[in-house]
Order: C-alpha cells, then structure tokens, then sequence
C-alpha cells in the first residue's frame, strides 16, 4: 500500500493557508462544510473556462466572502461589472446567504498546478502523444521560473489494452520539505478509451528561516536550538 501524503494537506498552517476559513458549532459545522462544497462546485461547472484554480471562503456571521483566483478576471468581471453581480446573484441563491465576491488576478498561470493539469488533460483528450504534451507544460513552467516540476498521467494512454502510469520530471521537487512552496493540482481527462488521471506537483522555491507566509508560522530550518544552563 502506498503511503502518500497531499502536499498541501501536509503544509496546512505552517506555509499554507486554510481554504475555508470560519469557526461554527458542532450543529452548524456540517452545513457550513455542505455549503462550501456546492459552491466551489458550482464555479468549477459554471466557469470552467475562466482558468480557476483555487476558490477561498471565509465567513463573518451570515456573510459569505468568496475569494476566487483566476488566470482570466476579464471573463469573469465582464462589462462594467455585470457578470460579478450575476454570479453574485447566483451564489446568493445557491447559499439563501448575503455573498460577497472577490476576484484575484493570476499573473503567472504556468506555476499554478492545477491549470497546469488542466492543460495537460485537455491535450490528451484530443489525443495528443503523452510525452510530447507533458514535456511542453514542464517547460513552459520552468521558463516562467519554477525551480522543479513533477508530472503523473495514469490510464489507457493512446489507447492501449492494459492501463499504464507515464512521468516527467523536471528540476527538483522536494515533497518532504516543510519549508518548500509545493504547489499539487489534479485534473481528470474524459477519452474514448476510458478517463485518465493527471497530477502536477510544481516547486516554485524555499521560505528561508523565520519568514512567514499570510500571518502563519514561521518556517524553521536546522537543528533545535539546545537550552543553556
């Protein structure tokens, strides 16, 4: 049995920030929890070709603060604001909540793991060669400045009998390391053949000693300190 850890699960308030951020009671935890699902759910149908891959939630009270990343805000902004406040408009009704939209523009889509696979499911469900589609991302990552990158395509690629795993790798990309900027994403590609799986770990640089990310721990490098007499 493979014993594997999710690199952001792992780094969860040491160098990573919650993705759902509000304090509920015990009766209230479940519902909260239902409602965060349905509506990252209902961007990820909705807005799919708005290139998101990361939807934030906090909460203060009865309102819903949606922090939503994405490589196209344009799209999503649209004329003057409008299609915000549909969406806006939307969620409202999905939540019966008051909801109040943030959109935060990504600069460099190539470091963003989850875009990255994507990308590569897209290219396999036309059919394109594996390893061609997977050299071209990593590359295209590495000259916007990660430092590493990983990638893992799992299924009856090109179509043959029997499932197969294929990898690239590129850089480094040190999974154990605490104070290493791991970003994992996972994308599913629908062929004829069957679905295929793809999973991207990008390394995008350390945190030296004592710096902090977002108000979090600081990362601690070396050997403890030993007490003095």
């Amino acid at each position: 049995m493979g014993q594997k850890v999710h690199p952001t699960g792992f780094r969860i308030a040491i160098t990573e920030q919650w993705r759902s951020r509000w304090y509920a009671t015990k009766r209230d935890f479940a519902q909260n929890l239902i409602e965060d699902h349905r509506i990252r759910s209902f961007i990820k149908k909705e807005w799919q070709f708005a290139a998101i891959p990361k939807v934030e939630i906090e909460r203060a009270g009865e309102l819903i603060t949606v922090f939503v990343h994405t490589a196209r805000p344009g799209v999503m902004i649209g004329k003057k604001g409008t299609k915000v406040d549909e969406f806006r408009q939307a969620l409202e009704k999905l939540t019966s909540k008051p909801v109040r939209m943030k959109i935060m523009e990504i600069h460099r889509p190539e470091l963003e793991a989850n875009l990255v696979a994507e990308a590569v499911a897209e290219q396999l469900g036309k059919r394109i060669n594996y390893r061609r589609a997977l050299k071209k991302v990593a590359e295209a990552s590495m000259a916007a400045g990660a430092k590493g990158i990983k990638i893992r395509v799992a299924g009856r690629l090109q179509g043959a009998e029997m499932s197969r795993v294929g990898n690239f790798r590129k850089g480094r990309v040190p999974c154990s390391t605490l104070r290493a900027q791991i970003d994992y994403g996972f994308a599913l590609a629908k062929t004829k053949s069957g679905v295929l799986g793809c999973k991207v770990w990008i390394f995008k640089g350390e945190y030296g000693p004592g710096e902090t990310t977002n108000g979090l721990l600081p990362v601690r490098t070396g050997a403890p300190e030993r007490p003095t007499a």
